[in-house]
């Protein structure tokens, strides 16, 4: 049905004086007197809603009402400073369209194990609507950024024949009685499209069988990946620092109400800026082994420790008040926030139990090692904007990359390390181009060449230097939201264990 003066929450400040119609869910409500307020929201924002005891049918309509009960409410838009946008809705009439009574998920704080139970009603919450409006963007932003270059979008098969990222990590499936794998990565493909179009780009699903538990790992997740003809590893270093600063600017630009709504500390994303600092491997591990970070960290941790003194001081403040307030609404209020303060306490002891560890880590990190979890955390919270390290230890690295000729020992790739110790969301590499030296490397890692001659080929007919990366963006999502585990940056994660919803 045709609604003529249809209305979306985001859009309300705009129709000042106006009657309007609203069609959504109710968050919650709360009576004062003759009055009614509802917390209104349409999946473009949240509002304010009033209606008043003379408007009896409309009054009434909201008897029995929960939270999520679905509505279609008209009246008229005003200029309201508490209410959230500065507007509210005085309601005339209301249409209910499903009475939801009992929600599972009420205004009180939940566990995150039974909130990933219900992620199909989880998603509904302010906290994971702007999420998902950040992933969108920076999903927006990062094909902008290679349309507007003049890259061409290729679509690589997800049912692939063999491993690109290690045969460890791959998950096996029958294929018509043949066996077939789900794809690590679009990468080999694309190689193949950039020999026929120069710049290309794929963007999906990958999944890897990591049966690893860390914040930082999903088993399915989305990358997007350019591949290019005719560039060396110094070109992808400068474009992935193009495209970084590309992305969060977007971010930046369009999503602050939601930057907001998260709580995330603008001022970090607003300081990164080009050129990101660059570090070799081998520079990297030697900031690894140096004094001054390592009395870096002892204050880190001594500070810490002196902080959660602090906010365990503050929570028994609040917790005395919270004894004393009697109107509902503020002892929810409270209760958020000592919930908060719990949280926080929680997350400091974890990172102080942990602390110990990584500095000795650090300190006893061997050359020739894969830097993990721990050390690029250390590694990208000692810079503001994201770090480039390059040039690892070939042995650590996939066998497409392309031997460093200044040093065999090591490969022409790149990772990008997100700061405030978010780690790395980007990957890549100049591929090797020589087709003996390839061979030869294939070799060494007991691969069978048959499987990959048309991938071969390449090298046969027309070889070039080129390469590309691989941005995450699930890992991205999570750093400029500043979100604690990477679960949150999708709508339906799927973990080591957990495939439901």
């Amino acid at each position: 049905m045709k609604t003529t003066n249809l209305c979306f929450v985001s859009d309300l400040s705009q129709h000042l004086g106006e009657t309007v119609c609203l069609r959504g869910w109710m968050r919650a409500m709360r009576s004062s007197g003759k009055i009614r307020f509802v917390e209104f929201r349409d999946g473009t924002s949240t509002c304010q809603c009033t209606v008043e005891a003379s408007k009896p049918d409309a009054f009434a309509a909201l008897e029995g009402c929960g939270q999520e009960s679905s509505l279609t409410l008209t009246g008229t838009v005003r200029e309201e400073a508490r209410s959230p946008g500065g507007v509210e809705l005085s309601i005339e009439t209301v249409e209910v369209h499903q009475q939801a009574m009992e929600y599972p998920i009420s205004r009180k704080e939940h566990g995150v194990d039974f909130l990933m139970q219900h992620r199909h009603l989880w998603l509904r919450s302010p906290r994971q609507g702007a999420i998902l409006r950040i992933r969108h963007r920076v999903i927006t932003a990062a094909r902008e950024f290679f349309d507007q270059r003049g890259f061409t979008l290729i679509d690589t098969p997800i049912f692939q024949p063999g491993a690109a990222e290690g045969a460890g990590t791959l998950f096996e499936l029958d294929y018509f009685g043949s066996p077939a794998y789900l794809a690590q990565t679009g990468q080999l493909y694309l190689e193949t499209a950039a020999m026929a179009l120069g710049k290309v780009y794929c963007f999906g699903p990958t999944f890897r069988a990591e049966k690893s538990k860390t914040r930082r790992h999903l088993t399915e997740f989305w990358m997007i990946e350019p591949e290019i003809a005719f560039v060396e590893l110094e070109d992808l270093q400068e474009l992935s620092e193009e495209f970084l600063l590309h992305v969060v600017a977007s971010v930046l630009t369009h999503q602050q109400a939601e930057l907001e709504e998260l709580g995330r500390d603008v001022g970090a994303l607003e300081r990164i800026q080009a050129p990101f600092p660059r570090l070799t491997y081998s520079e990297a591990v030697e900031l690894l082994h140096s004094p001054e970070l390592h009395a870096k960290l002892e204050t880190e941790l001594a500070e810490a420790q002196d902080a959660v003194a602090q906010v365990k001081e503050e929570l028994s403040q609040k917790e005395q008040q919270v004894s004393q307030v009697t109107k509902a609404w503020k002892v929810e209020k409270f209760n958020q926030e000592i919930q908060e303060l719990q949280d926080q306490i929680r997350e400091l002891d974890r990172w102080i139990a942990h602390q110990p560890a990584h500095i000795e880590d650090a300190k006893t990190f061997q050359w020739g090692k894969d830097f993990g979890g721990d050390e690029e955390t250390i590694l990208s919270r000692q810079f503001e904007s994201p770090l480039i390290v390059s040039e690892y230890p070939r042995e650590v690295k996939a066998f497409y990359m392309k031997q460093n000729p200044d040093d065999p020992r090591t490969v022409r790739n790149l990772d990008v390390l997100a700061p405030e110790g978010y780690g790395e969301i980007i990957g890549g590499s100049q591929r090797e181009d020589d087709l003996d030296t390839l061979l030869a490397r294939m070799r060494e890692e007991g691969m069978d060449p048959e499987p990959y001659q048309w991938y071969l080929d390449l090298r046969r007919y027309g070889s070039v230097p080129h390469g590309g990366f691989g941005l995450g963006i699930e890992r991205t999502v999570s750093w400029i939201c500043g979100l604690k585990h990477i679960r949150e940056t999708i709508p339906f994660p799927r973990l080591m264990g957990k495939m439901t919803p």
